[in-house]
């Protein structure tokens, strides 16, 4: 094939994959602008100090809207320890949060279907409680050691007059919501939602979906006679791959969908998708350095074995569910009107963030450490 032909086939494929996630990018990004102007840093921190069960509980369940990535939950698991978090609510929250997501959320239902989203969001809670458990009951807690700061009881002098703050008959100045209140929110969630949690993921998605193109044009017709019959050499193959690697939920996506149509089981895909959030380089690093050399091999061997076993699972009884994708049929039909804006409207945001990194869509500022489009920060 010549290279014009495989260039316009790269291209035909980029835009296709990308109609397919767009809209719901689009989407989960908004609900994850919500999420994260509804929950600010200081309320999470609050219910992941005590060093039980029940933190390690509310650190999945409250890790799985918020739209931090393998990189970007970094400074934040740092902010949680110095605010005194337990070593294993930190774990289970280092674990259950970039696997899921609201964008990702969004996007895996748009192309997977709902019981691969259930499913993915279900293991990834399991797997990170078990990790925080096995921390709780292995990793000794510094934190915990510390005296707990409770206020002193002075009790009230009945002759001292009470210092009303608004007398008694004085109405409460209660301020009412205006119009250009309302417009201020909705500039304050579309600032959260594009210039600090999509800005974060903009260059890694692109990455993503150019890789999806690349493997799609250049795979060969009969790939699936030469990947090996056995599926714990596939499932190998996959985390070999995915575990040292940086790629966030929502970018992770393109790069399974291609692994599916390269050939590999829904079972080896869905192992990309969860160790490929869950782990890199750089995130053990911060493990080992933060919560110690055992929550590093806790972490690792958590995410390592619980992928294998969901994603034999996942193929054991519920690879039927995807039966119904036709992987390649986005590539030999026209999109949707919508799917096409969407995709204009997220490729031309993504090359304004990749290329202008002080460009922000209205104006905000970010409000916690994340991964800028060139890397982490803090």
């Amino acid at each position: 094939m010549m290279f014009k032909e495989l260039f316009l086939e790269f291209l035909y494929n980029f835009w296709a994959l990308l109609n397919s996630i767009a809209v719901f990018i689009l989407i989960g990004v908004l609900i994850a602008g919500v999420f994260k102007l509804l929950l600010p840093d200081a309320f999470v921190k609050k219910h992941l100090g005590q060093h039980n069960f029940m933190s390690n509980i509310k650190a999945a369940v409250l890790g799985i809207p918020l739209p931090l990535c393998s990189c970007s939950v970094i400074p934040f698991i740092s902010a949680l320890r110095k605010s005194g978090a337990s070593k294993s609510a930190t774990q289970t929250f280092l674990i259950a949060t970039p696997i899921t997501g609201a964008d990702s959320i969004m996007a895996t239902y748009g192309v997977f279907g709902w019981v691969f989203t259930l499913y993915r969001i279900i293991s990834s809670v399991v797997i990170a409680l078990v990790a925080g458990l096995l921390t709780l009951l292995f990793v000794p807690d510094d934190n915990a050691k510390k005296p707990v700061d409770t206020p002193k009881y002075t009790p009230i002098d009945p002759n001292k007059k009470p210092n009303l703050a608004y007398p008694v008959g004085k109405p409460l100045n209660i301020k009412v919501i205006k119009a250009e209140d309302k417009l201020s929110i909705v500039q304050k969630i579309l600032s959260y939602a594009f210039d600090d949690i999509y800005k974060d993921i903009a260059k890694s998605l692109m990455i993503g979906i150019i890789i999806g193109a690349l493997i799609v044009t250049f795979m060969p017709a009969n790939l699936s006679d030469y990947i090996s019959s056995n599926a714990f050499i596939n499932y190998a193959l996959v985390l070999l791959i995915s575990m040292p690697l940086y790629v966030c939920a929502t970018a992770s996506i393109p790069l399974g969908l291609s692994l599916l149509a390269a050939g590999f089981s829904p079972g080896a895909a869905f192992i990309f998708l969860t160790a490929g959030p869950a782990t890199n380089t750089i995130t053990m690093s911060v493990v080992l350095k933060t919560l110690g050399k055992t929550s590093l091999i806790i972490y690792l061997s958590s995410v390592l074995i619980g992928s294998l076993f969901f994603g034999y699972f996942f193929d054991s009884f519920f690879s039927e569910s995807l039966s119904a994708i036709n992987i390649l049929a986005v590539h030999k039909e026209d999109s949707g009107f919508i799917a096409q804006v969407s995709s204009v409207i997220l490729l031309y945001l993504s090359l304004n963030y990749i290329f202008n990194k002080k460009a922000q869509l209205m104006g905000g500022r970010c409000s916690g450490g994340g991964c800028s489009s060139g890397g982490c920060s803090s």
